[in-house]
Parts: C-alpha cells; structure tokens; sequence
C-alpha cells in the first residue's frame, strides 16, 4: 500500500507546473500529515478549527495551513494568527471579521471568494451574478487586512463529465472576467482554487491552478 508522500508525488507528476496541490488532511492523524511532509508537502488542507488548532501546535511551523471550509465568523479568531489561505469566503461579514482579526495580528490575511456553482442546495457561496456585483461594488476595498486573491468552488457531485466541466467553465469565465476588470493591477489576483479527488484533472482543463486532494491521498477519513 502507498503512502500519502508516494500519492503526492504521483500526482504531482501529472499536475501541470503551475498547479499547486493542497493536501486536504482533514479527519486524517497528524502521523500521516508527518508522512507528506516528509517527502516535501507543505500546503494542507483542514475545514474544522478546533482540528487545526490541534494540528498546528504539534506540526512544523513552516507548513501553510489553507482553510477551506465554511468558516463561522466567531471561529475566525483561532486561526487568524497563521492560516496562510482561506478559501471560502460567501459573505462580506466573513470577510469583515477575518480583516479584523487580521489586524489584531498586525497581518494581511489571503483570500478567496466562494463561488456556488454546484446544484446541491447545501453549498455555500456566491452565485455568479452575486459574486460579481459584490466585487463590483467594492466595499471589499476599504478592509486593509485581507488580500483578495482569487475564486474557489466545487463542482456537483455527480457523474457527469459534461456538467462538471460546464460548471468549472462557468468559474473560469468569471474569474477571467473579474481579473480583467477588477483586479488587472493586482498581480496577486491569480487562484483558481476549484477540482478534488474525483474531478481536479476536468478542473485543470477549465483554468485551476490550485487542486484540494484529499481521499486520493489519504484514504477515506480515520479520526
């Protein structure tokens, strides 16, 4: 049986240079956490504070922990002094209170707008339209410790390629058109954050430049 720093290293090579992978380590020991890191994985994955927190006190400094679940704003504290990345930002409150605590930290706290393109009612995010009017209207600009660099999103959880692809085209088109508009002198302005286990090599296809890999590395959930 593999381990998750052979997975990583084989996916890796199929992975086009410009795509990052995030680790998604959520439910998974720090052990195997250690194992990727070992064989050079430094960008993880958690979608539960309390997890985190517990994995960052034990784990090496100079890993960059990417939050990218839904992120409760009384929460946003816990994590405010470290998270590299927060992926999943679906409110102008959430972002709010993570410049806030970013502040606090005398830090500049990176972001990612979460776009709701799936059809599952139960996912988070902006539609197309909402994300779009949000960036337009530029309330954003006043928060000085928060950098918004980029769109996320899942795909539905189906079989059908065609959709899949059609839904990460959507986001693609948005992000192209919201850079081109908005954010053409912010060269960090640049992630993709869209495609997991079952649909990243589609998502590549539409213009991901950051992966979350999860089950395909680690396995289904442990802890």
């Amino acid at each position: 049986m593999k381990n998750p720093s052979q997975i990583i290293k084989e996916i890796k090579q199929d992975l086009p240079l410009d795509v990052q992978l995030v680790a998604v380590s959520k439910f998974h020991p720090s052990s195997m956490i250690e194992d990727a890191y070992a064989g050079g994985q430094r960008l993880f994955g958690e979608n539960h504070v309390q997890e985190l927190q517990q994995k960052h006190e034990v784990l090496p400094k100079d890993i960059e922990w990417h939050f990218i679940g839904h992120l409760q704003t009384n929460k946003v504290k816990y994590i405010a002094p470290y998270v590299h990345l927060i992926h999943a930002v679906d409110t102008h409150k959430l972002l709010q209170e993570i410049n806030k605590q970013a502040e606090k930290n005398n830090r500049i706290i990176d972001c990612l707008l979460e776009l709701h393109i799936a059809q599952e009612e139960t996912k988070y995010g902006f539609s197309v339209d909402e994300l779009y009017n949000y960036v337009k209207q530029g309330e954003w600009k006043q928060l000085n410790n928060v950098r918004i660099c980029g769109l996320m999103c899942m795909a539905s959880n189906v079989e059908d390629e065609a959709q899949i692809a059609s839904e990460f085209q959507k986001a693609e088109k948005l992000f192209n058109t919201i850079k081109k508009e908005f954010f053409t002198q912010q060269d960090y302005f640049t992630i993709r954050s869209w495609g997991m286990s079952d649909d990243y090599p589609i998502a590549v296809k539409y213009g991901s430049n950051m992966v979350r890999i999860g089950s395909k590395i680690f396995g289904p959930r442990v802890c």
